[in-house]
């Protein structure tokens, strides 16, 4: 067994070789993410006895790695190491992935050597009072993302994972294919199916910000199965064919209004009147797409900060906003009249527990999700595909990179 293998040539099942290639982000390079990104050989990490080493096939690229290159919000490889939870003075990103399990813990039952798996990116501490209590882990402190929040993510040759993150892998679909679809996917499970009463029933109506990006897609595809309506929310009309072909009923351009951002303060009459003019405006748009004057019940959200007043104006009486990140800032201010008049909510979401993110893969392993797979990149090409994403450049859909999967096209 050699100590080190190329890019795309797999060592003999089951032999771990002492050092891997991985796209290491390091403090001194945070910034732009096609400088903050750069191959480098480091030791195959150990596993504990509830952890399983996967051999990566390929990865899927997620927003998130876009600020661990970046430095911001948050310094990842500073938290680890202030929380003691990883000394390393590096990071290795990633939060999707397909692969085939070459070691497993002495605990690990669920996979063995030589399974194909996908991987979902919630972790937490197996024997933490949540676990314990049988309640939602996704509420514990121990909570975090896989290849963010941790290290040993999917941008290396070999992922350190835990056991209950493998998941079957589709056999329908390529190795690229299978690692587009699990972070958003399951995000946006728990999202529209993850809040009762506010779970997508038949008929009901949900808005779909970012309908064509990775988040939306699964949105679209999600709400369409479960018997509803989505409606989605695009800035480009080059992307409105993209969406009306996963399912969507209809679709706006967000260019055509130019009411975003903080809302006005309710004194300033003059501003707010424009402002709530916009809504209003957004809110016709909606109901020309749908052809009937009806308001959406969820509204799925994680622009932020340009957009939540909008969506909490326009969802429905009883209705739900619930959102899941803030990339266009983290200060959505709201008027409350419209929540507790209208007794609307307004509810966060992260990622998904094992049943949400099970539930999810279900879908794809019956065929019923499109992988949305937009451009499948090579290994070296990761920091330029989170460059592509930082500058909103992003084609509809999911990029993908190649890790140990030599070409494309293999199952």
């Amino acid at each position: 067994m050699k100590e080190i293998y190329e890019i795309g040539e797999p060592p003999p099942l089951g032999e771990v070789p002492k050092s891997m290639y991985a796209q290491l982000i390091r403090a001194e390079r945070f910034g732009e993410p096609k400088q903050a990104f750069r191959v480098e050989k480091v030791a195959v990490p150990d596993i504990k006895p509830d952890e399983v080493l996967v051999y990566v096939m390929a990865a899927g690229i997620n927003f998130n790695n876009v600020w661990a290159a970046l430095g911001s919000p948050v310094n990842v490889i500073a938290a680890r190491q202030k929380a003691n939870y990883d000394p390393s003075d590096f990071h290795i990103g990633g939060s999707d992935a397909s692969g085939i399990v070459y070691a497993v813990g002495r605990d690990v039952k669920n996979v063995k050597v030589g399974d194909h798996v996908v991987v979902h990116c919630g972790t937490w501490d197996r024997d933490c009072p949540a676990v314990k209590a049988g309640d939602d882990p996704m509420f514990d402190p121990s909570f975090k993302i896989w290849g963010y929040e941790t290290n040993w993510g999917s941008f290396a040759q070999f992922s350190k994972v835990q056991a209950h993150q493998c998941m079957p892998k589709a056999k329908h679909l390529t190795w690229e294919e299978a690692a587009a679809p699990t972070l958003v996917g399951a995000t946006a499970y728990r999202m529209l199916m993850g809040w009762p009463p506010h779970t997508v029933r038949k008929n009901d109506v949900v808005l779909i910000w970012g309908a064509s990006g990775g988040l939306g897609c699964m949105a679209i595809q999600i709400t369409k199965a479960q018997g509803a309506i989505p409606i989605g929310v695009v800035g480009d009309d080059r992307k409105v064919e993209f969406c009306i072909k996963l399912g969507a009923k209809g679709v706006i351009n967000r260019k055509k209004f130019d009411h975003w951002g903080m809302m006005p303060h309710w004194k300033d009459t003059d501003a707010y009147n424009k402002w709530a003019a916009g809504c209003r405006a957004f809110g016709k748009a909606l109901w020309d797409q749908l052809g009937e004057r009806r308001n959406p019940r969820i509204v799925f959200e994680h622009p932020g900060e340009d957009t939540v007043p909008t969506s909490i104006f326009v969802c429905d009486t009883g209705g739900m906003v619930v959102i899941c990140a803030g990339t266009t800032g983290f200060n959505a201010v709201v008027d409350l009249r419209y929540l507790w008049m209208r007794q609307k909510r307004f509810q966060g979401s992260h990622f998904a527990n094992d049943e949400q993110a099970y539930a999810f893969n279900q879908l794809v392993l019956d065929g019923k999700i499109d992988p949305c797979l937009a451009q499948t990149y090579r290994f070296e090409e990761i920091g330029t595909c989170h460059q592509i994403m930082h500058e909103n450049k992003a084609p509809e859909g999911k990029m993908v990179a190649l890790v140990g999967a030599p070409k494309t096209g293999m199952k």
